[in-house]
């Protein structure tokens, strides 16, 4: 597919870099910092994204997703503009706004077939406790509030929706990552199928943040807990990925690869801690830290406790890998940073 960018759409992005240059290298490091090992090595892309106050403002940034023409789709939870939609050169093109104060998991997925095929985007907000399919254009084509039947909420305040993870074949499932721990199944009409997890169903609070759907099952990324579950469809239990010194918020898959965004690595002791970008082959072992510090295993394969650098990430909250390879971050609690596009070297 040919790219969008254009001689005025780079002469743009170049501007703005000029004129708003973001603080994304701390201290006296050098902007040509390269951030990881091995074979996967980034530099940060300068000003990528900075937006005018006109364009777009963030609170914090939660969500982020390439749709199939390249554009970029942000997710903050900023209730002027809720959804950003760039350029592949980090130009502004839209705003839109579901005026949800706790937006927070931001998924896309292509539905339909034929003429009639097209992206939709799901988005969670775990203050007014809902989620929603919209266009990517913003028109919200339907609605779902708290799993009322199913008998394990009290009332709606219980339920806070942090993503959704979804299936080839049209189902999804929804995590409760900040109320009481459930996962729901649902069909591809958004009819509820089934409820598991919870306390009940060996599933620790503070856990289930977000993931995807992978090889026949739920890859979860167990945020507070350090480490990867993948579940069945119906909530049995397969295997774990310790993440020691992690703080696991959001998963992607590019190729045979898994980029894992963490949140910080003293997190919730300390939560000025800074974060970092993992890196994982498709045996789950991790390769490579983008600001932090080289992955060591012992003589037993056990993985070591991992930290941070603290040059580039404050809190790393969702991660997209672009079809051209570049890592774009979006980061929770950061001053109002923009994403951060890191171009491989």
């Amino acid at each position: 597919m040919m790219k969008r960018r254009t001689f005025l759409a780079a002469t743009t992005a170049a501007a703005t870099a000029s004129l708003f240059p973001a603080i994304i290298v701390r201290g006296d490091e050098k902007k040509n910092t390269v951030l990881g090992q091995g074979d996967f090595k980034y530099r940060v892309v300068q000003g990528w994204g900075v937006l005018r106050e006109r364009e777009g403002v963030v609170k914090n940034c939660h969500g982020i997703v390439e749709t199939a023409d390249e554009r970029i789709v942000l997710l903050t939870d900023h209730v002027k503009n809720n959804v950003i939609i760039y350029d592949d050169c980090g130009c502004h093109e839209e705003s839109w706004t579901l005026d949800f104060p706790g937006a927070h998991g931001l998924s896309i997925v292509t539905e339909g077939e034929g003429k009639d095929q097209r992206e939709v985007l799901y988005i969670t907000d775990i203050r007014t406790n809902r989620f929603v399919k919209t266009t990517v254009e913003g028109e919200v084509l339907q609605r779902w509030g708290w799993p009322e039947d199913s008998g394990k909420y009290e009332n709606a305040k219980q339920w806070k929706p942090s993503w959704t993870l979804h299936k080839d074949d049209g189902e999804f499932f929804v995590l409760d990552g900040y109320g009481k721990d459930y996962i729901q199944h649902f069909d591809k009409d958004g009819k509820q199928k089934n409820i598991f997890g919870g306390k009940e169903g060996g599933i620790t609070h503070w856990g289930p943040h977000g993931g995807i759907y992978d090889d026949e099952g739920l890859l979860i990324a167990m945020s507070d807990q350090q480490y990867l579950m993948k579940l069945t469809d119906t909530g049995e239990e397969k295997f774990r990925v310790q993440l020691p010194g992690g703080n696991p918020r959001q998963i992607q898959k590019a190729g045979d690869h898994y980029f894992v965004a963490h949140l910080a690595d003293n997190w919730p002791k300390d939560r000025d801690s800074p974060g970092y970008v993992s890196v994982l082959d498709k045996d789950f072992k991790v390769i490579a830290n983008l600001d932090g510090n080289a992955s060591q295993y012992d003589d037993d394969g056990k993985l070591q406790k991992m930290s941070a650098l603290g040059k580039v990430f404050t809190h790393p909250h969702d991660l997209c890998v672009t079809k051209e390879g570049s890592v774009l971050v979006a980061q929770f609690l950061s001053g109002g940073t923009f994403p951060i596009k890191l171009e491989r070297v």
